[in-house]
């Protein structure tokens, strides 16, 4: 699993779960990258409220899409809404390592430790730890670190790992089909598997 630059881009962007779907089933059906963004371009696939949005959101989804091996398309298409936002959450890892160090780093620690919740108090301590770690992380502000923190909890929740409650959030363990389980483990994303089961 390829570790890329932190970033802080996410606070433009959201889980895009439909998005990503309607892209991957249209892969399946034998169109290329490109002639899905030529048809996005004339078309306004996913009903963007300008031009320039429905360009960030095609960008986003097709990087996320791109990041996974091309042997995914027909496991996604054969997986269960559930196992369709795992996948969709791994694409989000993927291109996003900050995001994946926040899931590694809170979700299977606290599973590790037999603890079905996460809160406030987790994710300062998660931020004083990056920027410790990382001048990147130093240079961002509150305000971007409460936009990505918001951002990353919108994803989780969204893929179903954990509840939506203001403040406290439950931790809902994913049970990954053994047919997603197998993909990852196949293609050096068995971290994925560890930040969102606790292995």
């Amino acid at each position: 699993m390829e570790r890329n630059a932190y970033s802080a881009g996410a606070v433009k962007f959201s889980f895009w779960f439909i998005e990503f779907k309607k892209a991957v089933s249209l892969l399946a059906t034998g169109m290329s990258m490109k002639d899905l963004k030529a048809k996005n371009a004339a078309e306004n696939l996913f009903a963007a409220s300008s031009a320039d949005r429905a360009k960030m959101v095609m960008n986003t989804v097709a990087k996320r899409i791109e990041s996974l091996d091309p042997s995914f398309v027909p496991l996604f298409m054969a997986s269960d809404v559930t196992g369709q936002k795992l996948l969709c959450l791994t694409a989000c890892m993927c291109t996003d390592t900050l995001f994946f160090d926040f899931a590694y780093e809170i979700i299977r620690g606290k599973l590790i430790l037999g603890i079905q919740e996460y809160g406030e108090s987790d994710v300062r301590a998660f931020w004083a730890n990056k920027q410790v770690q990382s001048e990147k992380v130093a240079s961002l502000t509150e305000v971007t670190l409460k936009r990505l923190a918001s951002t990353y909890k919108q994803y989780l929740s969204e893929a179903g790992v954990t509840d939506n409650a203001a403040g406290t959030k439950k931790i809902l363990k994913p049970i990954p089909s053994m047919e997603i389980e197998k993909w990852l483990r196949g293609n050096g994303l068995q971290p994925v598997l560890a930040a969102l089961t606790g292995e």
